[in-house]
């Protein structure tokens, strides 16, 4: 089984599956609307194609086309955004004064004078009109979403010609591109035109060389998020930097026929093909500049990008489309049970791939990473302003980066969170007084990192300042997955660094216990019951609160033990741990979600915030700290017992967890509930919003991360493999996952046996085994490798860069478990 196990790294074996069944999404009828189309990206622009007949509509997209302008200050009028505002710190005075009083209800109230405004908004760009001059039904319809070409495409007849679709977006050139086709000459008659939602006028012109509609447009300085009902939420200004310009350039070529252009809208007549490119731009310059370009730059910007996609030909275009993207799609590839048909392990195998077609279409190098809808919106409101919610969802959709071997789509991310460094700096001073920096539960294209809320917000969401902990847990992944020492010291030490001086001074002794605690401290939206029966959200040492910490200051201990200790924080920082608060368990045996064991006021919340040590952190863990594993256990069964994990994001989280318990058989359970309960058609993740259900990425990007969850786990020098396979998977294949210390792996199982390959990141690996497996042998280009055994694992010296290929087999009926030996290999 080991031949072909590899994708010379990922690629030829992916490349063997091709663009199967298992790579696509189809369907026989068009969308009926925007959240059922099919979504192509390049990081940068973005469109969705519903795939109507005579008349459909892509709705396109511009990554850095957001609302607004950077803050001018985000806390109260008249104050220096540079130094701590007096109000401020008298108001976190009041609100721990409350929480040690054990009055959090009074904590709650106080709470609302340290919020500032809300985020901005991302905006739709565009839509591209189309319509067909059919005049019979249409025939043999197909909708098609090609993930290993990350091609959308729509086929079907009308009065006897074969009509066809195809749309992309290019990441080398930087347009997306509409083709056009039909299989008898002359076929094509239709009219396109675009339009905006925002501020904008469209011109079309025709003429030889040059058949192009031109949009010209601003985007509002202000769009107040979609649950706000608020007069005027909609509001333009005509001064500059005072919301962004923004040009959308549409050019068109066809095979036969002509062109003419009319009341903006260009009109084609007779032809075979018509290729149509579509290049865009802001005036976003930085996000601490205002965005104040003049329109007639912007324009030319995204002019430059037209004429420089007009130079290739169609064939060309796709074919440097399809193979950038290919190098990263066919890194890894996942296959179940040997056949494709009905039911949930297909469906899996096509989650698992869509999750990296989407990330690969919403992540690119320089682009501002995904946001809660990728970088598709149709909405001048979106649903929750389609920014960055850092409480989970962002952080969510990064977890597949690294063990999903697309670390070159994380660096977004990153450069997200330098750019909030900054700002929270300011944040951390102006709110609280304090060195380093700090972000709350919102931010958006100017790096926002203050609490939201406008002094009314509910502070069991508005006023979480630990959302850098959590984001600065991706810095230290990519260097546990990557070595990069050079990126670890160069730019993630200080991101770390940074986040850790904010909490250490946030810390405080509770008087109550005597241990170090956070204060205020709210566990992300949830709220807990007082004695007198009232709902709260603001207590003192919320499990999560001080997970991240922990996590933290840990990572930096760490970190400094590669770089070299930086100003004695290695000692200070240890110092702090041995004094924070530590877990505890409550009175259902479940871990507790609030250093008190509150009743919660919503036993099945949709978050599991307290569980994060054991996933995505890793401090918890069924094998070396099992007393908390079953407490954590504990807590995900009560949790979905009453009705928790009911949205397409909190079930993928819960699906991650129960595969860190190691648990197959609820894994499987949870996945089949993703799939039942949160996926539309289409497969993209469904958020139970109302009056209906709204897309939401996290979903998506989150339940793949869940998959190479069950797969493979990982620490910098152990790999699991198989950790929690569902027994419905009886055989399968995965290719290209990533490990924590730089290793690679490619699995393959079937009939009692299980195979693995391992390119080494590291110098001495242990490889945990499936449960009821035991090793046959470890080879090395033909060498027998010797290696040590317990009764869970094997371990054996590796040399970084050489393929090692391990081979189990199922413990017989009834044998003796494995006892610690060494391996006869010599």
């Amino acid at each position: 089984m080991f031949a072909g196990l590899f994708t010379g790294l990922g690629a030829a074996e992916a490349n063997a599956l091709g663009a199967d069944e298992r790579n696509r999404i189809a369907a026989t009828e068009p969308a009926s609307e925007w959240l059922l189309g099919h979504p192509v990206g390049n990081g940068r622009l973005a469109a969705m194609m519903g795939g109507g007949v005579v008349r459909d509509i892509l709705s396109l997209n511009h990554d850095t086309l957001w609302s607004g302008q950077p803050d001018v200050n985000p806390g109260q009028a008249g104050v220096d955004r540079d130094h701590a505002d007096p109000r401020n710190l008298y108001a976190l005075a009041a609100v721990r004064r409350a929480v040690f009083a054990d009055d959090p209800v009074s904590a709650d109230q106080l709470s609302h004078a340290l919020q500032g405004p809300f985020s901005a908004s991302y905006a739709p760009m565009a839509d591209l009109h189309l319509e067909m001059d059919h005049r019979e039904a249409p025939q043999d319809y197909r909708r098609m979403l090609d993930l290993d070409r990350a091609v959308a495409s729509v086929t079907y007849r009308s009065g006897g010609t074969g009509f066809g679709r195809d749309l992309f977006a290019s990441h080398p050139d930087g347009v997306i591109v509409l083709r056009l086709t039909a299989d008898r000459r002359g076929m094509i008659n239709c009219r396109l035109m675009l339009t905006s939602k925002l501020r904008a006028t469209a011109t079309a012109t025709a003429q030889s060389g040059s058949n192009q509609i031109t949009l010209l447009g601003k985007a509002p300085t202000q769009s107040e998020p979609d649950y706000r009902d608020v007069p005027d939420p909609i509001r333009y200004s005509d001064s500059p930097g005072r919301g962004m310009a923004f040009a959308t350039i549409l050019s068109v070529e066809a095979d036969g026929g002509t062109i003419t252009a009319s009341e903006g809208a260009l009109h084609i007549r007779g032809a075979t093909t018509a290729i149509v490119r579509i290049a865009a731009a802001t005036g976003f310059r930085r996000f601490d500049l205002a965005p104040d370009t003049p329109v007639a730059a912007v324009r030319a910007s995204a002019e430059r990008d037209l004429a420089a996609a007009r130079r290739h030909d169609y064939t060309t275009l796709v074919k440097r489309h399809v193979s950038d993207h290919q190098a990263l799609y066919r890194r890894a590839s996942l296959e179940l049970n040997g056949t494709i048909g009905d039911g949930d392990t297909p469906r899996a195998e096509r989650l698992f791939q869509l999750g990296r077609y989407l990330l690969i279409a919403s992540s690119r190098a320089d682009t501002m990473p995904a946001n809660l809808q990728g970088v598709w919106n149709a909405a001048v409101r979106p649903p929750w302003s389609s920014n960055y919610t850092t409480n989970i969802n962002l952080q969510m959709n990064y977890w597949l980066a690294e063990s999903c071997n697309l670390a070159d789509c994380h660096l977004p991310l990153i450069d997200h969170i330098e750019r909030l460094a900054v700002t929270g700096a300011r944040t951390a001073r102006q709110f609280y007084g304090m060195p380093g920096w700090c972000v709350h539960h919102n931010s958006d294209l100017w790096a926002m990192s203050n609490p939201v809320g406008a002094g009314v917000g509910d502070p069991n969401w508005a006023n979480w300042p630990m959302a850098g902990p959590w984001l600065v847990q991706h810095v230290w992944d990519h260097y546990r997955f990557s070595g990069d020492r050079d990126f670890l010291k160069t730019r993630g030490f200080a991101l770390m660094r940074g986040c850790a001086e904010f909490c250490a001074a946030w810390l405080v002794r509770d008087p109550r216990s005597g241990h170090l605690t956070t204060a205020p401290s709210i566990s992300p939206e949830n709220l807990f019951l007082t004695a007198a029966g009232k709902s709260a959200a603001i207590s003192a040492g919320c499990t999560m609160d001080l997970a991240l910490i922990r996590e933290l200051f840990t990572n930096c201990i760490a970190a400094m033990a590669v770089i070299g200790d930086v100003d004695g924080l290695t000692v200070r920082l240890a110092g702090l741990l041995k004094q924070l608060e530590p877990y505890r368990t409550g009175r259902y045996g479940q871990l507790q979600e609030w250093a008190t064991d509150f009743a919660e006021q919503d036993p099945g919340h949709r978050h599991i915030s307290h569980l994060y040590p054991l996933y995505p952190g890793d401090a918890i863990d069924p094998v070396r700290t099992p007393a908390l594993a079953r407490a954590a256990r504990v807590s995900i069964a009560r949790r979905e017992a009453h009705g928790g994990a009911s949205t397409g994001w909190s079930r993928a989280w819960a699906t991650a967890v129960w595969a860190r318990l190691g648990d197959g058989a609820q894994a499987g359970r949870s996945l089949s509930a993703f799939i039942a309960d949160s996926v539309a058609a289409n497969l993209l993740d469904t958020h139970p919003a109302k009056p209906r259900p709204v897309f939401q990425i996290d979903g998506n990007l989150g339940i793949t991360a869940a998959i190479a969850e069950i797969l493979l786990q990982s620490r910098e020098t152990e790999i699991a493999l198989l950790p929690a396979v569902p027994p419905q998977w009886t055989n399968g294949r995965v290719v290209g996952l990533r490990a924590r210390g730089g290793h690679e792996v490619a699995i393959a199982w079937s009939d009692g046996h299980v195979d693995a390959t391992v390119i080494a990141g590291d110098t001495r690996l242990s490889v945990r085994l499936p449960s009821g497996f035991e090793p046959l042998k470890v080879v090395q280009r033909g060498t027998i490798v010797r290696f040590e055994q317990d009764a869970q694992s094997i371990t054996f010296e590796t040399v970084k860069g050489r393929r090692y290929d391990v081979a189990l087999r199922r413990t017989a009926p009834g044998a003796a478990s494995s006892t610690p030996r060494q391996s006869d290999a010599t």
